[in-house]
């Protein structure tokens, strides 16, 4: 069965990598898009990863954004199309307190 949702939203403390959402067991993910609202007024800047396994730690190669500016009062649409399995981890980083996550996609059971 194929359920459509938001599958996470996260406004993380600033410098702190969050887990935004984990493929739950049994199940096989499309995320679709996450977006990313920057509330204040200046610039700052954010990460985020997929974990593998959801493993304890961050690896360079885990980074589909890394420090990535985003304009104060903006927000970013990205359009990823990223597939997860059971354990997958999609993880977020703001620079500062002023962000809000949200991931949108396809649960597969």
């Amino acid at each position: 069965m194929d359920t459509l949702k938001v599958l996470g939203q996260a406004a993380p403390p600033a410098a702190t990598m969050t887990d935004l959402y984990t493929a739950p067991a049994g199940t096989q993910v499309v995320v679709s898009s996450i977006i990313i609202c920057n509330r204040g007024g200046g610039d700052t800047t954010f990460r985020l990863a997929v974990s593998p396994g959801g493993g304890a730690s961050i690896e360079d190669k885990h980074y589909l954004y890394y420090d990535t500016r985003i304009p104060g009062s903006e927000t970013l649409a990205a359009q990823i199309g990223v597939t997860l399995s059971a354990g997958d981890k999609v993880r977020v980083r703001a620079g500062n307190n002023m962000l809000s996550f949200s991931a949108f996609g396809i649960e597969v059971t």
